[in-house]
């Protein structure tokens, strides 16, 4: 098969099953046609040779996401069975929630088409700037060296509004439950394939996630693609019922939340004193930068881990 035949096929097979998300009529069946969405634009976004956002909508567009998507849905199943409700309403108003979605999805649609079409032929790039100041950025991932070094405060905000989101979730706990332990708690068999898993894959997602990070500085990886893997080791340990989930009124697990974003906001507040917010001094940067990428992991591994666990649920 020639790379055009792939491709075309490949472009096809996103659109459709993009459609086939939208309008399958099982909630559970929506969710599995989304988790196969993200993993077929990963595989385009590697066609597109930008493996770093490919190993990131694998990991967060489809697997993280997806996790709370189920979750989101065995919840409404809960809510329809404990009140007796089923489904949306009688079938006029579905009709019409259809159609309003349908009609704002038109317009998302246009106005994407009309900013791509309205495009320079030649829009202005970091491609120059980078390439010609790469020796002197620490690293030698271009990804990395605009992440971390010419344009670090989009990374910086990034990493607090993960914050600002986990915030957001523990927020809508009940009052009784705040400071204690989020989520349900997970009970497994112990001669079940879930904890084989849970005790077979967390070193393989272990080395993983320590190879994303160091590879982060010469080739695809980094600090939000190993805080996801290393992410997702911990919900099969939690899932599996090996580990429970600390509370979150520990001052250790609020430390690791943290980390990350106040070394990164104090290395920027020195680089503000020598002249340049955020700006890396050439000498020490590969060292500033292997720091940042590692407390930054942890940070990230650990919010996204309590943000699909969600609100605190219990004391105990």
């Amino acid at each position: 098969m020639t790379a055009l035949a792939f491709d075309t096929l490949l472009a096809i097979a996103i659109a459709a099953t993009a459609a086939g998300a939208v309008v399958a009529r099982g909630l559970y069946a929506s969710i599995a046609l989304f988790i196969i969405y993200g993993l077929m634009l990963a595989v385009a976004w590697v066609r597109l040779e930008a493996i770093d956002v490919a190993l990131a909508e694998a990991a967060i567009g489809a697997g993280l996401t997806g996790i709370l998507l189920v979750g989101a849905a065995a919840r409404c199943r809960a809510v329809e069975r404990r009140t007796g409700a089923i489904g949306d309403g009688s079938g006029e108003r579905r009709t019409l929630l259809r159609t309003i979605q349908g009609a704002m999805a038109g317009v998302l649609a246009a106005a994407v088409g009309a900013a791509v079409l309205l495009l320079p032929d030649s829009a202005p790039g970091l491609t120059a700037t980078v390439a010609g100041t790469i020796e002197r950025s620490g690293v030698s991932n271009p990804v990395t060296a605009v992440l971390l070094n010419f344009r670090g405060y989009d990374t910086l905000l990034e990493s607090m509004v993960l914050v600002v989101a986990l915030v957001g979730v523990w927020s809508l706990g009940a009052e009784q439950f705040w400071g204690g332990r989020p989520g349900l708690k997970q009970h497994a068999r112990t001669d079940g394939v879930l904890a084989y898993f849970g005790r077979m894959l967390p070193l393989v997602g272990l080395l993983v996630g320590i190879h994303l990070l160091w590879a982060g500085a010469h080739a695809p990886g980094g600090a939000f693609q190993a805080g996801t893997v290393l992410a997702a080791v911990w919900l099969l340990v939690a899932m599996a019922g090996l580990r429970d989930a600390p509370p979150i009124a520990s001052m250790r697990l609020r430390l690791l939340i943290v980390v990350g974003p106040a070394w990164f906001l104090a290395v920027g507040a020195i680089g503000a004193l020598a002249g340049s917010f955020l700006g890396l001094p050439e000498a020490f940067a590969s060292e500033l930068i292997l720091a940042i990428e590692v407390l930054l992991t942890l940070s990230i591994a650990v919010t996204l881990v309590l943000l699909v666990l969600g609100v605190p649920r219990r004391t105990t």
